[in-house]
Order: C-alpha cells, then sequence, then structure tokens
C-alpha cells in the first residue's frame, strides 16, 4: 500500500514538472505584479480611466498593477508593444476607439489586428463628445450651424485631433448633415481648447469632461451631445439625434485587452475581476459624476463592440477620404 502511494506522488510529480509553468501557474494568476499598458500620455481621460481600473483590479487580485504610459501615433505605438509581449496575463493593454477601431479605417495594413490579435477581456467607459462653439457666433442650436454651414460652405472652421473620437465625432456628423466645414488639426486636446477659448476656431467635438467647467462658466457654449441619450451632466443640451438626425451617436470609449494566445482561465479571471470593479459603487459614482457611463461588461460584449466600431469608423474614414497624418 505504500510502495503504491509512492509511485503514485512520484507520476503526479513527474507529470506536473512536465507542464510549462504558465500552465501551473494560472490557477493562482497573478502570483506577480501585473504590467497595464495605457497607449497615451498621463493626464488625459484614457489614463485617467486606465488607472482607475488598475487600482480596482490590483484590489480585487491582491497584486499590483502597474500603470506604463506608452504613447504616440495615437496610440498604435503602445498597443503594438502589448502585442509582443508574452501572453501570459502579466501584460494587459488599454483598448479604444482610436488605436483599435480609428486605426484599421486609416491604415489599410496595420500591424496587428484588433479583432483576431487580441482577447478582449471587458469595456471600460464610454461617453459622449459635446459639440461646442465660441459665444461670440450666433449659432445657439444644431440647426443654426447647420443652416448656416449649408448657406456657406467652407467659411465655418473647425479644430480636430487627427483619428481622436472627436475627429470621427465631427467627420460623421458632416456627412450626416450634407454640409461642409474647413478641418483645422491640432496636435493634442490642450492646444486645440487654448485656440477655441480664445476663438481662433469656432467650433469642435471634444469629450464631455473637458467641455463641462468651460460650458458651466459660459467660455463655451455647448449645441449637442454624440450620444443616443441625453449626458446627466448637460441635462439641457440635446442629443444631435434629437436634433434632427436620427440614429447618429459617436462615442468615446476604452476597456481592457490581452495578446491573442493568454490562457483562457486567466482571461475569466481577468473578466470576472473587471466585471466585479466596474459595478461597484464606488466606480459607479466615479464614473457618473464624471458624464461617463459604465458599460455592459464581459469579453462577449467588448469584443463584439469593438468590431461593430471599427466598421463603423472604416466607413466614416472612407467616405471622408481621410488619410493617415
Amino acid at each position: 500500500m505504500i510502495r503504491r502511494t509512492l509511485i503514485s506522488l512520484s507520476v503526479i510529480a513527474s507529470l506536473g514538472a512536465a507542464l510549462p509553468p504558465s500552465v501551473l501557474a494560472q490557477s493562482d494568476y497573478p502570483t506577480k505584479p501585473v504590467k497595464f499598458i495605457v497607449p497615451f500620455p498621463p493626464g488625459g481621460t484614457s489614463d485617467i480611466m486606465g488607472r482607475m481600473a488598475a487600482e480596482e483590479l490590483g484590489k480585487i487580485l491582491k497584486q499590483p498593477f502597474l500603470v506604463e504610459n506608452i504613447g504616440g501615433a495615437g496610440g498604435v505605438i503602445g498597443t503594438e508593444r502589448a502585442l509582443k509581449a508574452t501572453p501570459d496575463g502579466y501584460t494587459i493593454v488599454m483598448t479604444g476607439v482610436g488605436q483599435n477601431a480609428v486605426a484599421h479605417g486609416l491604415d489599410p495594413k496595420p500591424k496587428y489586428n484588433s479583432n483576431t490579435d487580441f482577447v478582449h477581456i471587458s469595456q471600460i467607459h464610454s461617453g459622449p463628445n459635446v459639440l461646442v462653439v465660441h459665444p461670440e457666433t450666433p449659432f445657439k442650436t444644431l440647426k443654426d450651424l447647420v443652416d448656416f454651414a449649408k448657406k456657406n460652405p467652407g467659411k465655418l472652421d473647425y479644430g480636430y485631433t487627427p483619428a481622436a473620437s472627436g475627429h470621427m465625432a465631427m467627420e460623421q456628423f458632416k456627412q450626416t448633415a450634407g454640409i461642409f466645414m474647413l478641418g483645422i488639426p491640432y496636435r493634442g486636446g490642450g492646444p486645440m481648447m487654448t485656440d477655441m477659448l480664445g476663438g481662433t476656431i469656432k467650433l469642435m467635438f471634444i469629450n464631455q469632461d473637458v467641455a463641462l467647467q468651460h460650458v458651466k462658466t459660459g467660455k463655451l457654449r455647448a449645441l449637442a451631445v454624440s450620444s443616443a441619450q441625453r449626458n446627466p451632466l448637460y441635462p439641457d443640451v440635446p442629443t444631435v439625434a434629437e436634433s434632427g438626425y436620427k440614429g447618429f451617436e459617436a462615442l468615446s470609449w476604452s476597456g481592457l485587452s490581452v495578446p491573442k494566445g493568454t490562457p483562457q482561465a486567466v482571461v475569466d479571471k481577468l473578466e470576472a475581476a473587471m466585471s466585479q470593479a466596474m459595478l461597484s459603487p464606488a466606480i459607479k459614482q466615479r464614473m457618473e459624476s464624471n458624464g461617463f457611463v459604465v458599460p455592459a461588461q464581459g469579453s462577449k460584449h467588448y469584443t463584439e463592440f469593438v468590431k461593430s466600431e471599427e466598421i463603423l469608423w472604416t466607413k466614416v474614414i472612407k467616405t471622408a477620404g481621410i488619410k493617415s497624418q
């Protein structure tokens, strides 16, 4: 009896030794700190959302989730870096509208495929852009702006950051409304906001959280939000759809993904932790106080959403004839 037990234990030990370390570690993942790549510089909406998610995941999974900002090319450089990492769950990446939807419309031969090279864990945030104008303009409603643009094609100029969600929202709006306006590109939202407040440019679509303080103080006038429903921070501002363009929706969004090949057990654990984190009262309050919506959670939902966004923005980009800058 003793001899049989010893033989059985030796067989189990030999089988365990034959398994790769990644398989053995899946059951108690994570056993060390996890790198969380945010493919944008510090301080922006993506960085804020990423750090919020990283903090909560660290609490739930009992290991630090260390944010590493790798900016450049509208999020593409950091995303490429994540794809090259070992697919073991110890490198995760923040995915989003620019680098995982818009980028595919701009580049016919991207270095990664958002739908096949990554496993999408869950969505982190969703929020609208708001169409704002300088208060010295005569426009009080979206109809006022569209009527002027139709009568004076090319006489209005607007600011945009190439490939950002506000850029895409404006292109979709121009196509939907059938108007022509001149776009002025900016390297980032900061310089664009400075020129907008100074009256150099007259209008733009920008993330609602960035515009809010200026709308409240009367330095900007909000005409419409790009979400399907009104935003709680802008209760008196109609949606673009309400203003006569049924079905219009253009969102800023982000989520959590890992490179293809990450073990399913790790994916499942991250998915469960994300759902727990994002549905907590603390996160819900923090998100909603900044005008964001906690989206539906889960890998299936986020995977389908990323695919639908790529299709939408590729169509808008091709129609507008936008080229990679």
